[in-house]
């Protein structure tokens, strides 16, 4: 009588998904791990001798425009962020009711997502200028007299507030519909029969928006928050279209003018490398920030 003996098998993991990832895990260390090593080691070494040093730092601290820079790149973000997401979260509940024309409304809200920052720019600086169209509104308006002129975009005597609440204003507006999308999107995904519980048990709108809704959002309300802070940090192309270079310095337009416009200078690429590393550990530190205080990461741990 034949027996057969049945050898157990081994737990082999399959492979496939590992083969898989390997492109991406190159793709991401070619062009994200390579370049921030290569600027890391590049912002600890003189870039006349290779010396290891610090100095690159202790340039960009005592640059004249290094506080400036980093206390107006502070407000765009607190103030630009809030305002941006307050008012995409009214747009965005409001496009949710689903009233009459509401398509319409949210396709016209997307048109200053969907232009690029040079024609922003320059729909701007028209309409910004003394006599841009702008002006010319208001006094068709009635609002200005005739022959009055605002000059929007100041003088070399405006206080550099008035230009930060400006670029603000115009963030704000280019920026906006995508927060609202990304807000828009997630309404649509929370189940109404929750949501129309919340009133057959008496819940007001304003009860219901607090209890209800913005608990069940507070995933996508971190995405969108999340992906807007570290833009708003990163917030240059506008202001240099406007102003120009200096005129209202931020963090990543100081990395601009020392690697393009001034790239002769011999403390340039010292700080240019430093300026970078400061502004990715910013961005990086912001992020989390915003996610240890918003409970993303005690969730995870549970």
């Amino acid at each position: 009588m034949l027996t057969w003996f049945h050898l157990p098998r081994r737990h082999t993991t399959p492979l496939s998904p590992y083969l898989l990832v390997v492109p991406v895990l190159l793709y991401y260390v070619a062009f994200w791990v390579q370049p921030v090593l290569t600027i890391l080691i590049q912002s600890v070494r003189d870039p006349q001798t290779g010396a290891w040093t610090l100095n690159n730092y202790l340039l960009v601290l005592h640059d004249p425009d290094f506080r400036p820079a980093l206390w107006n790149t502070f407000v765009i973000v607190s103030v630009s962020v809030t305002l941006e997401f307050v008012v995409a979260l009214a747009l965005s509940l409001l496009i949710y009711r689903r009233f009459w024309g509401s398509g319409l409304f949210f396709f016209l809200m997307l048109i200053p997502m969907a232009l690029p920052p040079v024609a922003t720019a320059a729909i701007w600086k028209t309409g910004l200028t003394a006599h841009g169209w702008l002006n010319s509104l208001l006094v068709h308006a009635g609002v200005l007299a005739e022959g009055k002129r605002i000059y929007w975009l100041g003088t070399p005597r405006t206080p550099s507030w008035q230009l930060l609440a400006l670029m603000i204003l115009v963030d704000a507006w280019t920026v906006i519909p995508s927060v609202m999308v990304i807000l828009v999107a997630g309404l649509q995904n929370l189940p109404k029969d929750v949501i129309e519980a919340g009133y057959v048990f008496g819940g007001t709108s304003w009860r219901v928006l607090r209890d209800i809704i913005l608990p069940m959002l507070r995933p996508t309300i971190q995405t969108a928050v999340v992906l807007r802070l570290i833009a708003a940090i990163q917030i240059w192309l506008i202001i240099v279209l406007l102003l120009g270079f200096g005129r209202l310095p931020v963090l990543v337009e100081r990395i601009v003018y020392y690697h393009e416009e001034v790239r002769g200078l011999d403390i340039a690429p010292a700080m240019t490398t430093g300026y970078t590393v400061i502004v990715a550990l910013i961005v990086s530190l912001a992020a989390l920030l915003y996610l240890y205080l918003s409970g993303a990461f005690e969730r995870e741990a549970a």
